[in-house]
């Protein structure tokens, strides 16, 4: 079945807007959408480029003048996240916004771009062996602003803390014309009201980022992954647990598993041979039992979780690292014939891939799923599937008595509802 469209502003009302926007950015930054430009399968009219974060800000200001609704784009990896639309008029691209602007290397900290890929980013930093500790799916297409939208971090996070913890300053448009700045180049301010923090995981539903300041981090002289397979995944789950309670500080820990293999444990280590080498050794030891294997390549890589055979559900979890194990046992339980495969992160988040069945039995299991998840004060979020499922099935779950705050956070920031309609948690 196919998604419905979105409701769209009438075609007078979008012309007007649309002609005061060209004027903003000029006619040659504005085209009509296509098929490949859709939004949770959602077809638009228009796509939208500004070349500066002063002509998003006048774009935004125009587009809800006219009451239209603006869908915020960067590499368009993620576009498929978060509930059908309820209104969907025109795409904002940050995609001219593709500039590394600053890297104080020896104040680590850099100044980039919202439209800059991931990729681009980290090849500029990595000239003087530094980085902002973020692994995004697909980097060489996902842009900072995306990322910083989606709080899209990765494995890396158990060491570094997530993006929230990375981004020191942002300048971020606002649907009134505002163009707001917060925090800045000091890796200590706390000054003044959090915007990038805020705006961080928050879908481009308060604001479009077009500038974000990270704090950076060294690359390590060396990495090395160890993997081992426990004789179950309450083992395995004992196994992190232990890691976690340690001296160790690993750069990545995870569980990974399937319908059809042996559960796996990995841990990956960064900094000078030597220390790896006692780290690992330490951690051969909670290890026990288990039998060391080879590592994958592609041990840290969440893309193999997008491809596969279709029909099919991608979901992101959160779950209390001491209840990895039971909701992997959930998973199996309600998966059925299906195939699936996952992957925890020792701190808790993780995603799953679940294939084939109908639309009926995707739900099935995701509602039994998700009521595992938040009866341990976690989560359970689809990323990805068939249509017709988020038709039926709301992305996000419960987020408790967090809901009524967040409403009036968007009321504050987007009166008219201009960014991302619907999409968001609660349907905001």
């Amino acid at each position: 079945m196919d998604a419905p469209s979105p409701s769209r502003s009438s075609a007078s009302v979008l012309d007007r807007g649309v002609s005061e926007i060209a004027a903003i950015v000029g006619a040659a930054h504005v085209r009509d959408a296509t098929p490949a430009d859709a939004v949770c399968g959602a077809a638009l009219s228009k796509v939208v480029e500004p070349g500066t974060a002063e002509e998003v800000a006048a774009v935004l200001k125009a587009a809800t003048a006219a009451g239209l609704a603006v869908v915020p784009r960067g590499g368009g990896t993620k576009l498929e996240w978060g509930n059908l639309p309820k209104r969907a008029d025109l795409i904002v691209s940050t995609a001219r916004l593709n500039k590394v602007e600053e890297h104080a290397w020896e104040d680590m900290t850099a100044t980039v771009s919202a439209g800059c890929t991931v990729q681009q980013v980290q090849d500029a930093l990595a000239k003087h062996r530094q980085r902002i500790a973020l692994e995004a799916l697909w980097p060489e297409r996902a842009t900072i602003g995306g990322a910083l939208a989606a709080n899209d971090t990765g494995a890396i996070r158990l060491r570094f803390g997530g993006l929230r913890d990375l981004i020191i300053g942002a300048t971020i448009a606002l649907p009134d014309g505002t163009l707001a700045k917060s925090g800045g180049k000091v890796v200590k301010n706390v000054a003044g009201y959090d915007l990038p923090k805020l705006s961080t995981g928050a879908l481009g539903t308060l604001g479009v980022i077009t500038q974000a300041i990270f704090r950076l981090h060294p690359i390590f002289a060396a990495i090395r992954t160890v993997s081992f397979v426990p004789a179950s995944v309450a083992e395995a789950n004992k196994l992190i647990l232990a890691a976690n309670d340690s001296p160790l500080v690993p750069t990545g820990l995870q569980i990974v598993c399937s319908s059809d293999g042996p559960v796996r444990v990995d841990a990956r280590f960064e900094g000078v041979p030597a220390g790896i080498d006692a780290q690992v050794q330490q951690f051969k030891q909670f290890a026990g039992s288990a039998k060391e294997t080879s590592a994958p390549a592609d041990a840290w890589r969440r893309e193999p979780l997008w491809q596969g055979a279709e029909p099919s559900l991608v979901a992101k979890f959160s779950i209390l690292p001491v209840k990895i194990a039971e909701f992997f046992e959930g998973v199996r339980a309600n998966a059925g014939p299906r195939t699936w495969k996952a992957s925890a992160q020792a701190y808790g988040v993780g995603w799953l891939r679940l294939e084939g069945g109908n639309s009926a039995q995707f739900v099935a299991a995701a509602t039994a799923l998700r009521k595992i998840a938040e009866a341990a004060f976690g989560s359970f979020v689809v990323l990805h599937g068939p249509a017709d499922v988020k038709q039926q099935f709301d992305a996000w779950g419960s987020v408790g008595d967090a809901l009524p705050l967040m409403t009036r956070v968007k009321a504050q920031f987007d009166p008219n509802g201009t960014l991302n309609p619907g999409r968001f948690v609660g349907g905001i």
